[in-house]
């Protein structure tokens, strides 16, 4: 790949993804919503030391159409890393612009020739379906008609079946490659602390004295962002999706916290050391060999990936 287009640029993996495309010497044009984000965007990049020459800013948003042909125009690859934020709890308000969104990207990338997209999906369009043993591969989907779904797993369920659907029937020669990633961590290169940055804090700070009771993988933002390129570049992987998290047991919140105790001492006093009351929770294991055998994921423990979380954190000033 020598020219990608990046969506959702500014974001944490998004930031994390464009500094090592720089680095490795692909040029990167990355949409951004506003004048805003791509200030965000190139303060991280100067915080991954990347060199920011081969960077080409398009302002383009996933509810409109504009902007969309001309940020495809002549790339060799794109990642649609991107989702709308929306602050809701309307289905329609938040599935109409992930599925929508995805759509407007993945008929740019047609119309352009370009011939493979990677699509940031998530493991909540996997494993958020009851199921008698809590066993999960790619094979697994989460069903949108699931009583109770969240909107979140939903959107992100009906996006990624509206992108494969697409593929199959209009996608021209354009190849899809999805990435399923679980919960997100990692070091961060924006001060924006959003989703799982600001549950770290939340934790440090007291603000969150009982921790939700949940059981879940972990994936490392860096080993997320080097599964991107992998999915881009091996041929073997069109047409698939990949899981990734860390090896080993899922965890949970309250297990995140024992490891932030253990590892900071008197700065973690506040962290809680009690999860919200319920049932026991059951099993559940995520399978990452796909990833592994095919693209040469090696994920970094998520014990490292907690502390170093932190750690970025503090050094920031977020915490």
């Amino acid at each position: 790949m020598t020219r990608v287009l990046v969506t959702g640029a500014s974001g944490y993996l998004g930031t994390r993804l464009v500094a090592d495309l720089l680095r490795s010497g692909t040029e990167v044009r990355a949409t951004v919503r506003t004048p805003e984000r791509e200030a965000v965007l190139r303060e991280a990049l100067r915080r991954a030391d990347a060199d920011g020459a081969g960077l080409e800013i398009a302002f383009a948003s996933l509810t409109e159409d504009a902007g969309w042909a001309a940020a495809a125009d002549g790339m060799d690859g794109v990642y649609h890393l991107a989702s709308p934020m929306i602050q809701s709890t309307s289905p329609d308000e938040i599935v109409v612009p992930a599925r929508d969104g995805a759509l407007r990207v993945l008929r740019a990338a047609r119309d352009a020739g370009v011939p493979r997209v990677v699509l940031t999906s998530s493991f909540a369009a996997v494993g958020y379906s009851p199921k008698p043993v809590r066993d999960y591969t790619e094979d697994d989907w989460t069903d949108p008609d699931t009583p109770g779904l969240a909107p979140y797993p939903l959107s992100k369920a009906v996006a990624e079946r509206a992108a494969w659907d697409f593929i199959g029937s209009a996608g021209g020669g354009t190849e899809l490659v999805v990435v399923n990633p679980t919960w997100i961590a990692g070091p961060t290169l924006t001060v924006d602390s959003r989703s799982s940055l600001q549950l770290f804090a939340a934790m440090f700070t007291g603000a969150m004295p009982v921790v939700p009771r949940q059981r879940f993988g972990i994936a490392d933002v860096r080993d997320v962002a080097d599964l991107h390129v992998s999915a881009m570049t091996v041929p073997e992987a069109a047409g698939k999706r990949y899981l990734a998290l860390a090896d080993g047991p899922t965890t949970t919140f309250l297990g995140v916290a024992q490891v932030l105790r253990a590892h900071f001492g008197d700065l973690a006093q506040k962290v809680p050391t009690a999860e919200a009351p319920g049932d026991e929770l059951p099993a559940l294991v995520i399978h990452n060999d796909r990833a592994k055998r095919e693209l040469g994921f090696r994920p970094r423990p998520a014990e490292q990936t907690i502390v170093e979380t932190a750690q970025s954190l503090l050094d920031l000033g977020l915490i």
